[in-house]
């Protein structure tokens, strides 16, 4: 998961944190009244700017540190969409000596084999450090900070960026890049219509927002995702081949990636947790396809890498997660208030 938070915490300096630390447990000044305090909101309030991307910064978006890139910036659009009208309105916002630089492309079905950045249409924030895309749930936390520091207009164009999402791509993804577009996160989407509508009272927009809510519900309600024996949802990978972002991007001193960590553990552990024949094939010492769907489908989850289903978490495949369920339960209670509303 994107730990742009704890960068910012620690870019700030220890002695500012020991400083705010020593504020926050004093009676006296409140901590609203601690210069410390005002400190770190007026480093937030300044982050925003830092973070934001937007179709005028479309070639320092496309950076991408966990893929290899070629020289030319590519930014994708859906199947349905108009990519030479986009590709129009991309370069008018881009000096004329940059313009040259930036190629549209259209996807021609769910995915490709090439990496690249998904065309938005509003500005969005994003985690920072190596996660220069905008991110599924992290975004529904981000959005509670600019709705608290009056942004609103940018909470709603994040919220309006996974609506475009849904309509285009069926879901909410991981995050805007093609290697992404198997996979989901965590569902906060009307928590987040509903957030930007009690700052807003735009009925209109609401409104304008539920086809989409419910496409995104239905997501989370159908095979695979949607287990028939317990009729509840798991996470699901989309895909039995290894993420390009590991493959290239999660590689340790000894060059060694993820998907070659985990092969080592299982060759010199005894796994207990699960059946590892599922995910390893001991005669070949190869990983199954069956692991990668689940390896996705723990970055679907969000909580990636970890070991809360065992190690690497790759029997998450095989569990109705409670969490899950109970943001699909949040969701059903979030589609009810808004039909009320409306």
């Amino acid at each position: 998961m994107p730990q742009g938070l704890f960068t910012c915490l620690r870019n700030m300096g220890e002695h500012m944190l020991k400083y705010l630390l020593l504020c926050l447990a004093a009676v006296t000044p409140a901590p609203a009244q601690c210069p410390a305090v005002q400190e770190v909101r007026d480093y937030i309030h300044n982050a925003w700017n830092t973070l934001t991307r937007s179709n005028a910064s479309a070639l320092e978006s496309a950076q991408d540190s966990k893929v290899k890139q070629s020289g030319q910036v590519v930014i994708w659009v859906a199947p349905d969409e108009d990519a030479a009208k986009i590709e129009r309105a991309l370069k008018a916002t881009l000096p004329k000596a940059d313009a040259p630089r930036l190629t549209v492309r259209q996807l021609t079905g769910a995915a490709t084999q090439e990496s690249g950045l998904l065309y938005l249409p509003g500005p969005y924030v994003v985690p920072g450090g190596r996660f220069n895309e905008m991110y599924g749930w992290d975004s529904y936390f981000i959005l509670l900070g600019l709705l608290q520091d009056g942004h609103v207009s940018l909470a709603r164009s994040m919220t309006d960026n996974f609506l475009y999402e849904v309509q285009h791509y069926g879901k909410v993804l991981n995050a805007n890049r093609t290697y992404y577009l198997t996979r989901s996160q965590p569902p906060f989407l009307s928590r987040m219509v509903l957030d930007v509508y009690r700052a807003t009272g735009d009925t209109a927009w609401l409104r304008h927002s539920l086809p989409a809510l419910r496409r995104y519900y239905e997501y989370w309600m159908q095979e695979p995702h949607l287990t028939p024996q317990t009729g509840l949802s798991r996470y699901h990978g989309g895909s039995d081949q290894p993420a390009p972002e590991v493959v290239f991007g999660e590689r340790d001193d000894s060059g060694k990636n993820h998907y070659d960590r985990v092969a080592q553990y299982y060759r010199t552990h005894d796994v207990q947790e699960y059946d590892v024949k599922q995910f390893y094939d001991r005669a070949t010492g190869r990983l199954t396809p069956l692991f990668f769907v689940a390896d996705r489908a723990m970055r679907e989850s969000g909580f990636d890498p970890s070991a809360r289903f065992g190690p690497f978490s790759v029997d998450i495949i095989n569990y109705n997660p409670v969490a899950l369920n109970a943001l699909l339960y949040r969701m059903e209670m979030d589609l009810a208030a808004i039909a009320t509303l409306l």
